[in-house]
């Protein structure tokens, strides 16, 4: 891929780390569509792009629709004039017990952070095999390798992106179209203020829940992590550079050095030894 050109579409591109992306890329010399549901934040984003002077644009897109992404991606194909790369950032997350979770949300995380993917990606692949070239991004999160409490749902969807994501970059090799996982850890955005607000009717019962001790112990968790966290929105769009304009991608990047120890954590440790840690650190014991 020329490393100085190429079109590339973004997913949840008005916002987060799709936003801090998009922005990069576009300052790199990249054609960037910024995909998005917020009329505001496409404005937004165009305001910025206009000021730059950038060939940054922004294109509604619910990846949740079939009819929304089949027309986005029609109108990035004849403006772009095609897709060299394709970021699926869009997600959300629920933060609840699993027997808690109602059966609407639990279907409502994977519509968005896997079928959303499957549906772009299905979108975009007989483009990209018929070129034979192209790279797919797949922004996964460091909940795709450990699942912390309360992380049932978000964490499953993760997993379940990871195994699309393996199986592709199999199916995908001999057409000249690389498939890499971007696995982030704990990045300060609007992502975890969209997730508070999707599990406010958790929190609001969870003095009453028995596993009142373990919501309690999450949100102090998240709240360390948020405390802690020194990486930015920036930094993982570095990384995602990185990984696009690689001669020889890997299959996996990590960002955060958090997200870097656990997954080499992952790799040596027994699930017992490794479950003892998250334990600890969640501070839970047998009940008598």
């Amino acid at each position: 891929m020329n490393k100085t050109k190429g079109t590339v579409l973004i997913t949840g591109g008005t916002d987060g780390l799709g936003k801090a992306t998009a922005m990069l890329l576009a300052r790199r010399g990249y054609s960037v569509f910024a995909a998005g549901r917020s009329a505001a934040k496409r404005e937004e984003l165009e305001h910025l792009s206009h000021n730059e002077h950038l060939p940054l644009h922004s294109i509604e897109m619910d990846v949740s629709e079939n009819a929304s992404v089949q027309i986005a991606i029609k109108a990035v194909l004849e403006k772009g004039g095609g897709i060299d790369v394709l970021i699926n950032n869009a997600g959300i997350g629920y933060m609840a017990v699993v027997e808690e979770l109602r059966m609407s949300d639990f279907r409502q995380q994977f519509e968005i952070n896997l079928f959303g993917v499957l549906r772009v990606t299905q979108a975009v692949l007989s483009h990209m095999r018929q070129r034979r070239h192209g790279r797919i991004v797949m922004m996964s999160s460091v909940a795709g390798l450990v699942s912390p409490p309360t992380y049932g749902a978000y964490s499953s969807s993760k997993h379940a992106l990871e195994g699309l994501s393996n199986a592709l970059r199999l199916e995908l090799y001999p057409f000249g179209v690389d498939v890499i996982l971007i696995e982030p850890g704990y990045i300060v955005t609007n992502f975890q203020q969209t997730a508070k607000d999707l599990s406010q009717p958790y929190a609001e019962r969870a003095a009453g829940s028995p596993y009142a001790k373990i919501y309690s112990a999450a949100w102090a968790a998240s709240k360390v992590g948020r405390e802690r966290s020194n990486a930015t929105p920036d930094d993982c769009a570095r990384v995602i550079l990185r990984a696009i304009e690689s001669s020889h991608p890997k299959a996996r990047y990590t960002v955060t050095s958090m997200a870097k120890a656990v997954s080499i954590g992952k790799r040596i440790l027994p699930d017992a030894l490794f479950d003892s840690v998250l334990r600890r650190r969640f501070g839970l014991t047998r009940e008598s």
